[in-house]
């Protein structure tokens, strides 16, 4: 397509046409992006609302569902707010409300439900028409002032009705129960916060309107989150995150040690991080717990009623309890991090990733502005009204002679006015005034309502006039929203605690396992299992159809094993993560990633300590570091190298001084184990030279105590005269000595063991 834009010999009009084209679809582009931004995804830094949430609270406050009166169901309250004002379809109305109503996911709700709204273990709340809804006084407070025009109105989506722009907010919500959405190239995640502490900040930022952030976190400290929890984030990092705008926070669940009794115990969970699905989270360390990953926690139960409880009972009274729980804040959600992202609209248009102090002052002077705008509003109905007072004060002095013009003329308005001096909705007031209203007539009473009045007007304008007093009602405010919400009222403590995490030393897995003895038996089609204790060699097993023994280890819980494929790689087995010994076990292939065309060559204990002697078919190879054959995945690690039609054909220990090679000619060469380098990888040294076939067999022996091999019959045979076939490496060796084994192999099995 671009090709043909940049065509050169395109006529003029084509051009013409698909640079329109290409305009009108960038244009169209462009607006999409702006609606996702600031109708849907964004909150407003004023009331920290997005448009659904916005026009959900104002849609129950047209049906009268105020906090202390009756519910309404939620699909009454839907379709209202889908008819009216936000034709985006029920499902997405109804989820935005039902999160407004569930304590486990906003500090402080918006929306107070009856019924089924969902619960921490991850449950949907129930359909809209079993539910029931209605606001709470929070919500109230977002919306204090609204018919007295605190804010603008606009119209609805098609021209029959109106709703606001922004909501007053007497309730800082943008912080105190955070925000979260996704829009087009760029997402917000604002954490809740303590409405006191909140209240603090802002008190301090009037006072101090350039404080900067550290004193601002010195009374707002952090997060506060629905489900509690432990903040555990260095302080340098919260105020870093407060400062940019971005940053992350760390959260672990609140856990504690319940003694049960002689000697025993056991954990218990009563908070969990934020956002964590409880049901999720058992799933996951029962999962950690089957796979053996934890093996010092035995079990974990849910206990859960109203509040939480999940017990974690560990393998052993011996096990640190600080210890087990370090370890299950890496390996599950027991601790997680919340990523703070603090992008705003400013002032309901440009999009900001704003620092604490601009989303607190965004707050304070949207606030000055609703003052101002409910100033003016009660200024002019002051106003009105004194006018009308002065007309009925008017009236009452000359009550006959009202009466009597009312009685006989017929205009009796214009009558009035001119002969009292009246404004035109002063006479209109005197004759909408009903008979009974007359003996509210009193001089005394309109005079005192007159002079309160006018008191107050004077107040009104000298707030009007003082930025000072503003700050100061604005303060007043504050405080009243402190006393509401704050730590007097319920609910209002801190319920996230700020911590230090403990520094415990890193315990490796293998000082987690119970040291027990096993046996590991491995046939040879690769099926493995580990059985209880050490059995005897030749003890009787059981193995599938046309399978066999192979390897019969005897080994402990907390080795390791090492197993060498035929591709040259190293893979590591946990005794303890093995399975059990009642059946026929498992495909090794299944634990390890050992492709089907290896072979297994050698299975055997690591130590730590030893070294190995590697080679390949070709008669190439070196000495390996056991400590450098372990592999951290399942896929293994690759030590010795292999070209194409060659493979791994020997991993033995290397014991001695020397080396006893043997080829499939059957020619023996024996040379000093210092002629071999040591690598930690590699295609390695040749051995022994062939002009047909390759490496049999190769071991290392002390030249001392001479070279050992099983005969034909079973019976040992040492051999200490090696003069005959001792040579330098890389050399084709002798004929190998009488008696030697057919197989070319100096005992049977050539495992490492």
């Amino acid at each position: 397509m671009s090709d043909l834009l940049d065509d050169p010999n395109m006529r003029d009009g084509s051009a013409t046409s698909n640079e329109t084209l290409r305009r009108a679809l960038g244009d169209r582009y462009l607006q999409y992006a702006l609606t996702t931004i600031m109708h849907r995804a964004l909150p407003d830094a004023r009331d920290g609302l997005k448009p659904v949430h916005r026009r959900i609270l104002y849609a129950m406050r047209e049906l009268k569902l105020d906090s202390t009166g009756a519910f309404r169901k939620c699909a009454k309250i839907v379709g209202d707010v889908m008819g009216n004002f936000h034709p985006h379809g029920d499902s997405a109305i109804y989820d935005a409300m039902a999160r407004l109503a569930q304590d486990f996911n906003v500090r402080y709700p918006l929306v107070d439900g009856q019924g089924n709204f969902g619960n921490i273990d991850g449950d949907n709340p129930a359909a809209q028409r079993y539910t029931e809804a209605r606001l709470t006084r929070a919500a109230e407070a977002m919306m204090d002032g609204l018919a007295e025009d605190a804010v603008d109105f606009r119209e609805n989506y098609d021209g029959t009705d109106r709703e606001p722009v922004v909501l007053p907010s007497a309730f800082p919500n943008l912080l105190a129960n955070g925000s979260s959405g996704i829009a087009v190239g760029m997402a917000t995640n604002i954490p809740p916060h303590n409405i006191g502490e909140l209240c603090d900040a802002c008190l301090h930022l009037i006072k101090a309107p350039n404080a900067h952030i550290e004193t601002l976190l010195e009374h707002m400290p952090g997060p506060d989150f629905p489900t509690g929890g432990i903040l555990v984030e260095p302080r340098d990092n919260i105020r870093t995150a407060y400062e940019t705008g971005r940053g992350s926070f760390r959260l672990r669940a609140r856990w504690a040690v319940e003694d049960l009794g002689r000697g025993t115990w056991q954990i218990v969970v009563t908070e969990i991080p934020y956002q964590v699905q409880k049901s999720k989270l058992v799933e996951k360390i029962a999962e950690l717990i089957n796979a053996k990953k934890i093996p010092i926690l035995g079990d974990v139960r849910d206990e859960s009623a109203e509040d939480i409880r999940l017990v974690l009972e560990p393998k052993s009274r011996t096990v640190d309890p600080a210890v087990l729980m370090e370890t299950l804040f890496r390996q599950s959600d027991l601790e997680t991090r919340f990523s703070m992202n603090m992008n705003v609209l400013i002032d309901g248009r440009t999009p900001v990733v704003a620092d604490l102090r601009q989303v607190l002052r965004a707050f304070l002077d949207h606030r000055r502005d609703v003052l101002l705008r409910r100033s003016q509003h009660r200024l002019a109905k002051i106003d009105a009204r004194l006018e009308v007072l002065e007309g009925y004060i008017i009236a009452f002095l000359n009550l006959d002679r009202v009466i009597a013009i009312i009685r006989h003329e017929d205009e009796p308005r214009p009558v009035l006015m001119a002969e009292f001096e009246l404004s035109e909705v002063q006479a209109e007031a005197i004759l909408n005034m009903r008979l009974r209203s007359l003996r509210k007539l009193e001089e005394m009473e309109l005079r005192r309502e007159h002079d309160a009045l006018l008191i107050e007007r004077a107040e009104l304008q000298d707030l009007l006039a003082d930025e000072g007093l503003q700050w100061a009602r604005i303060k007043e405010q504050l405080q009243e929203t402190r006393k509401s919400f704050g730590r007097a009222a319920k609910g209002g403590e801190r319920r996230t605690e700020l911590a230090e995490a403990p520094e415990i030393e890193d315990v490796p897995l293998e000082a987690m396992i119970e040291r027990e003895p096993i046996t590991v038996v491995c046939s040879a089609m690769g099926w493995i299992r580990a059985m209880k204790g050490h059995i005897a060699p030749d003890t009787e097993l059981k193995f599938k159809d046309g399978d066999g023994p192979r390897f019969l280890i005897h080994a402990e819980t907390t080795d390791k094993l090492l197993l060498f494929g035929s591709n040259g790689r190293f893979y590591t087995l946990p005794g303890s993560s093995l399975p059990g010994g009642r059946g026929m076990g498992e495909p090794v292939r299944l634990i390890v990633d050992l492709p089907n065309e290896a072979e297994t060559l050698a299975l055997f204990i690591h130590k730590p300590e030893g070294k190995l002697l590697v080679a390949s078919t070709a008669g190439d190879g070196f000495v390996v570091a056991e400590a450098d054959c372990l592999a951290q995945t399942r896929s293994g690690k690759q030590v010795l190298n292999t070209k194409e039609g060659v493979k791994a054909a020997i991993c033995r220990p290397v014991q001695g001084d020397c080396i006893a090679v043997v080829g499939e000619n059957r020619k023996l060469l024996v040379f000093p184990l210092a002629e071999l380098p040591e690598m930690a990888r590699g295609k390695g040294v040749r051995l022994q030279a062939y002009k047909d076939g390759g490496l049999s067999d190769a071991i290392t022996f002390t030249r001392a105590d001479g070279l050992s091999w099983k005969d034909p019959a079973g019976r040992t045979r040492t051999e200490t005269d090696l003069e005959e076939w001792s040579a330098p490496r890389a050399k084709s060796g002798r004929m190998a000595p009488r008696g030697f084994p057919r197989n070319n192999r100096f005992d049977d099995a050539h495992q490492a063991s």
